[in-house]
């Protein structure tokens, strides 16, 4: 949403719009920034003693996807990356509970360790979110929390799933089980215990990970799913952190579901495996001995039509080192000829190609007549398809098992291609495009090869 250049003021919403209002009424001031109002300005207009006041109602200042979501549900499953305010939101979820007269509650965590320095005495844990008046207490030697009004939260490691046993909660906050070491054991016998009050709720909170056991919670008709990225927090996180998680993770798997709170999993029968990927990944390329272009045509135009795979690939090396870099991942949607034949002669130009590849099976002469159209001065190679797609890329999924191919960086899209296409459903354009480029490099007509001399 864009912010408003002059005075700023938000549409007003009505008591029942989700999000918008804190636990007084008042217009939340989450909202009113959301919309485009200054914080400062926003502090400022309810004074001091009203900010003091409104400083621990959770509704004024949480995201919506940190709030209870409507609906008829059982498990609220806040799926977010690291920092994304989850444990914020799970701890205010059971103080919300508590201070609705809940007085049984279940803490499971990892371990107790991870219990008591996250979910308890962390800065977003229950003691620092619950104000002075209503702060509970921790008897560590009990594995128990406390509250003023006789609430009383256990707490669990799912390192111990019969330590469950024999407890009965009308609540419960699950945290990070994603990495719980038995989350089938333990989660069964927080379920069996959740048996208290009118109607038995839970918040789970974690960042995830493609386990079994959290697809099957995402899966079941009684859970909520919210996400949340780390980017969604920024305005709390030191900017420093943001820029080199940025620099380092973004667009990687471990990115995608460490900042970004993806389940990324690999696909059954794709070529390519998350971990081949990531294991292919450099920083930089070396001195490069060919690059070239690899573009694989849409067969129409419009905002409806298939990608136009564009990449760009450079080789460097002898023999057995001879090394592949994927360079760049130009694809567009949308484009007209012109325009996507504009963007392979701008790649072409930019990393120095001493060659362009683009497959004519559909576009026959059309294709070079665009690509020169662009730039007459590039050195163009037509391809012809004459086995399926996966055969094609068969060869060249084996040059990454021998790790021949390096990813200069990250390529999402490209990726997700790799790693989901099985041989049936949409044309993988990109995927195209990389195939052609390392066809050409390593396994084609403009591959070096060895000279046999006859005496």
């Amino acid at each position: 949403m864009s912010t408003p250049t002059t005075n700023p003021t938000p549409p007003s919403p009505t008591r029942t719009t989700p999000g918008t209002r804190n636990s007084s009424g008042c217009v939340s001031l989450a909202w009113r920034i959301a919309c485009g109002e200054d914080p400062g300005a926003v502090l400022e207009s309810i004074g001091k003693g009203e900010h003091r006041k409104r400083s621990w109602d959770w509704l004024d200042w949480a995201r919506l996807d940190q709030q209870e979501p409507e609906g008829d549900w059982t498990t609220w499953l806040l799926l977010g990356g690291r920092g994304a305010g989850k444990t914020r939101a799970g701890a205010e979820w059971v103080r919300a509970q508590v201070e609705a007269g809940t007085r049984r509650v279940a803490l499971v965590a990892q371990d107790f360790e991870d219990a008591r320095e996250v979910m308890i005495e962390g800065e977003s844990g229950l003691r620092a979110v619950c104000p002075p008046w209503s702060r509970p207490a921790y008897e560590p030697s009990r594995h128990r929390l406390v509250w003023p009004n006789g609430a009383v939260a256990h707490v669990f490691s799912a390192q111990d799933p019969e330590g469950l046993r024999g407890y009965q909660h009308e609540a419960a906050w699950s945290d990070e089980v994603a990495k719980w070491p038995d989350a089938e054991g333990a989660w069964s016998n927080l379920q069996l215990g959740l048996r208290l009050g009118a109607r038995p709720r839970q918040v789970v909170t974690t960042t995830p990970r493609p386990t079994p056991f959290l697809k099957g919670l995402m899966e079941a008709g009684t859970t909520a799913v919210s996400r949340a990225s780390t980017y969604d927090n920024a305005a709390n996180l030191a900017p420093a952190f943001l820029t080199e998680i940025a620099r380092v993770y973004e667009g990687t798997r471990l990115g995608r579901q460490e900042l970004m709170g993806e389940v990324v999993e690999d696909h059954a029968g794709a070529l390519w495996t998350w971990d081949a990927i990531e294991g292919a990944r450099v920083g930089a390329a070396p001195p490069l001995d060919r690059v070239v272009v690899a573009v694989d045509p849409p067969a129409s135009v419009g905002a409806d039509a298939d990608e136009c795979g564009i990449v760009v690939a450079g080789v460097a090396g002898e023999g057995d080192a001879r090394t592949a870099y994927v360079l760049a991942d130009g694809s567009c949607q949308g484009l007209s000829p012109a325009g996507w034949g504009a963007r392979a002669a701008a790649l072409y130009a930019e990393h120095g190609a001493d060659r362009l590849v683009a497959e004519v099976n559909q576009g026959g002469a059309m294709v070079e007549a665009i690509v020169r159209g662009a730039d007459p001065a590039v050195a163009y190679r037509p391809v012809h398809a004459t086995r399926g797609k996966r055969v094609r890329a068969e060869p060249v999924a084996a040059l990454y098992e021998r790790g021949r191919v390096q990813h200069v960086g990250a390529f999402p899209e490209l990726e997700d291609q790799m790693t989901r296409w099985a041989g049936l459903g949409p044309s993988p354009d990109r995927l195209d495009a990389l195939v052609w480029a390392l066809t050409e490099l390593m396994l084609g007509a403009g591959t070096p090869r060895p000279t046999v001399w006859t005496l």
